[in-house]
């Protein structure tokens, strides 16, 4: 089983990772195209493009200008520990044994709008570029465009004999996925949290239970649909009567 989640907005380059292993990323050529775009735009440009404040965008602009290969562990950080937010504070990378990182690395996935697919453990510099920004390039008007069908056939090379992709990104970023050209079934979990009166989706707690599926499966090398139904991390139960095979419903009453 292949998982793939999104990156995060948030990122923490202070820290100082738990491990030394790295890896570097496979599609680094495509990133250089675009920060070679990126580095055309002006502070307001980015401003205007990502609708983000001055300071964010006066930061990424120095990013994209600072962006530099090779990748080593003094200028870089694996994407694993580089990425905050509420997906990672639920996948608790940093509690991860070396045999658990060893398996992420074969099983899990991170999408990213200027990365393309991340291993857990390559190295990356820090940056922001949402796969959602309408950025146009050679290819087209938006990241969609760009990516094309790469990032699918890159997820291809990597299921190897798995015939199944767990999906557990947000839709933003699932989009780059090219589904009818993907070598295997796509599950999609769905979490609900109890509130008002009925179960509801609620972004912040379906984000970071994402996370802690993530770990789950991970830690328990869990390779079968029927092995998710198992899943019971942080109150969350499996509700046979609301699932269809690939899209498994998870209920949760705090």
């Amino acid at each position: 089983m292949l998982i793939v989640i999104s990156p995060a907005k948030t990122l923490d380059f202070e820290t100082a990772p738990p491990t030394s292993t790295s890896t570097q990323p496979e599609m680094l050529k495509d990133s250089e195209l675009l920060i070679e775009i990126l580095r055309e735009k002006s502070s307001v440009d980015i401003e205007r493009l990502m609708k983000v404040s001055s300071k964010i965008a006066e930061l990424n602009v120095a990013r994209y200008h600072s962006w530099s290969q090779p990748f080593t562990v003094d200028n870089a950080k694996q994407a694993v520990f580089a990425f905050k937010g509420d997906v990672y504070t639920g996948l608790e990378a940093e509690t991860f044994s070396t045999e658990d990182l060893t398996y992420a690395q074969d099983h899990l996935r991170i999408l990213s709008g200027l990365y393309g697919v991340l291993k857990p453990l390559d190295l990356m510099q820090p940056y922001r570029l949402e796969m959602g920004v309408r950025l146009a390039n050679p290819e087209g008007a938006n990241l969609y465009k760009f990516w094309g069908s790469v990032i699918t056939e890159k997820l291809n090379e990597q299921l190897g004999d798995s015939e199944l992709l767990l999906n557990l990104a947000s839709n933003e970023y699932f989009k780059s996925v090219q589904i009818k050209s993907l070598n295997a079934k796509v599950v999609t979990p769905v979490f609900k949290d109890w509130k008002n009166g009925e179960y509801k989706l609620i972004s912040f707690y379906a984000k970071k239970a994402r996370g802690a599926m993530s770990a789950w499966v991970l830690k328990n090398k869990v390779d079968c649909l029927e092995g998710l139904t198992r899943f019971d991390s942080d109150g969350y139960k499996y509700s046979k009567e609301l699932s269809d095979e690939l899209n498994p419903v998870y209920l949760r009453k705090l």
